[in-house]
């Protein structure tokens, strides 16, 4: 392996890395504008120049490979004065935007003349005037003057999605980048990705413009619960000053890096479905139905109603009662319920729902099914094996009057292919019990509703279509009187006089780890950032790398 110093500091790289890489490994920050570890090499920039010795001219650090025995200089006064002279072409025609400009805060033009820059400036031409704030997609605004000709869009369009929108057209300092001509907008489901790898303010995205400064934000590491690819994600929160995104508290989610789950990229989809977490329909307090009304409850009543509704239940035989889980549940809700049905004898727990129209899937990113835990519930072997959705099993359990009684969690079964069905044989039943998030069609039909709090507001584990196991941290507290689904189910447990299982997800998984043989060996610790896959599913993946 190449052995090579920066800036008097020895270090090691796989053959074929750049230096720029190598840098990285030392925790040295090379200025860089159009290179990006996911796209080809442009080389365009001219921003990442390092001195090498040995070599008479500055050398571009992105296109320049590692060699054994190199020694690069990062920050000689050459390399200054090179960086210097590119920011100051950048800048001639670049317009002042900065004050109104999204980017700000985390503009790599900003930062880089801030620590690189700093010269006089000696422009003494009008800048050239070029088409500001045009939109190019459903969720893309472009902005040709801000534009410093990185290309990183115009590669993304042509490696990653390859779909072929974006091109740059004119020569010199007329060059813009825009739509090829018979292209109205853009046209693929990652166009979000755009104004993440634009490193100042040309691309931006609809939705975030002019919600919240940047600075004002938190971060939290989360898992996508769009689909079951589990897209690694960072969830960007404002608590602080929630009247400046329109009382938002989630402005914007954007892609984390995990090279075994999404690399650096996320679909639309998921980036922007995140909406029902602060939506007027969420369901802030307990309510029971009184009369065909809502009725407002306070937690213990709504315990309490539970537990005897559960108990009426259960007096006339266990089998008269029906779960329905949801594959939107961690693994720990899951396991949870499972094993507070189970201590009541109900067996007819169940969690998949078939969908109206089968989702959308792609060879990049998408999956088709629609949950982030699928796999997770197939894996706690949850379900009605009866060769159905156990939504439909369940309904029809109903309509022969096998079961009075049925508890949904999270399921909006009026969006399903089992809607018409639902519609009559719900209102029919006994008892409804409904726990979730937002108001739907089948949480007004329950006779009680508990609101339960969301991914962003909880912590806990899915598991992915591929059966790797991922973590995800809690962001922002619970809206309302909301609860995370641990908690309620530790409420129930209480109010029936069973033994609670513990509200903290860490505790519930070391529990589940030791009973359920596919998560065994794994722990909070165990998954770090990234994840592990289940014990099942580690050889796989070791061929697979090994080739």
């Amino acid at each position: 392996m190449p052995t090579l110093k920066i800036d008097g500091k020895e270090v090691w790289v796989e053959p074929g890395t750049n230096v720029l890489e190598a840098a990285k490994k030392l925790g040295i920050e090379i200025p860089h504008y159009c290179y990006h570890p996911a796209l080809k090499v442009a080389g365009s920039c001219r921003m990442c120049l390092v001195e090498i010795e040995g070599m008479p001219k500055l050398q571009i650090s992105c296109h320049t490979k590692a060699a054994d025995g190199m020694v690069v200089w990062t920050n000689t006064e050459k390399v200054r004065k090179a960086r210097q002279a590119v920011l100051e072409f950048l800048l001639v025609d670049h317009p002042l935007d900065c004050p109104v400009c999204d980017q700000a805060g985390e503009c790599y033009l900003q930062i880089y003349y801030m620590e690189h820059g700093l010269y006089k400036s000696r422009l003494r031409e009008n800048k050239i005037k070029k088409e500001k704030a045009k939109p190019i997609g459903k969720h893309i605004i472009l902005d040709q003057e801000r534009c410093i000709l990185c290309s990183r869009c115009v590669r993304f369009t042509r490696e990653v999605t390859k779909t072929f929108e974006l091109g740059i057209f004119n020569r010199g300092n007329r060059s813009v980048v825009d739509l090829y001509p018979g292209i109205p907008e853009l046209q693929n489901r990652y166009q979000g990705n755009l104004a993440d790898i634009c490193p100042v303010g040309a691309l931006t995205d609809r939705d975030f413009r002019f919600q919240t400064r940047v600075w004002y934000l938190q971060q939290a590491k989360s898992i996508c619960p769009g689909c079951s690819r589990g897209c690694n994600i960072e969830i960007d929160y404002n608590i602080s000053r929630e009247y400046k995104a329109g009382g938002r508290r989630i402005p914007r989610i954007r892609p984390r890096h995990n090279p075994k789950v999404n690399g650096y990229w996320m679909c639309d989809d998921g980036r922007y479905g995140y909406k029902y977490v602060d939506a007027l329909d969420r369901i802030l307090l307990p309510r029971r139905l009184e009369d065909g009304e809502p009725v407002e409850l306070s937690w213990p009543a709504a315990y309490q109603m539970a537990a005897k509704l559960l108990s009426e239940a259960t007096s006339d035989g266990a089998d008269k009662v029906g779960v329905l889980l949801s594959a939107k549940m961690t693994n720990e809700e899951l396991f949870a319920a499972r094993k507070l049905f189970s201590s009541l004898g109900v067996s007819r727990v169940g969690f998949s729902v078939e969908p109206k129209e089968p989702g959308y899937e792609d060879d990049l990113l998408i999956k088709a099914d629609k949950n982030p835990n699928t796999k997770g519930a197939e894996l706690l072997q949850l379900g009605l094996g009866t060769g159905k959705s156990d939504a439909s099993a369940l309904l029809d359990a109903a309509e022969k009057g096998e079961v009075d009684t049925v508890v949904i969690f999270n399921e909006d079964l009026s969006k399903s292919a089992e809607a018409e069905r639902a519609e009559k044989v719900l209102p029919g039943l006994g008892r409804v019990i409904y726990v979730g998030t937002n108001w739907n069609a089948t949480a007004a039909k329950a006779d009680l509703v508990l609101p339960m709090a969301t991914f962003v507001e909880q912590e806990g584990t899915f598991t992915n279509f591929e059966g790797r196991v991922q973590r995800f941290w809690k962001a922002v507290e619970p809206l309302g009187e909301s609860r995370p689904g641990l908690s309620i189910l530790s409420g129930l447990a209480r109010a029936l006089g069973l033994e609670p299982t513990s509200e903290s997800a860490e505790e519930v998984f070391a529990e589940l780890a030791e009973q359920v043989p596919a998560f065994s060996g794994l722990s909070y610790q165990e998954l770090g950032d990234h994840g592990k896959l289940v014990a099942s599913q580690v050889g796989q993946e070791e061929a697979v790398e090994q080739g």
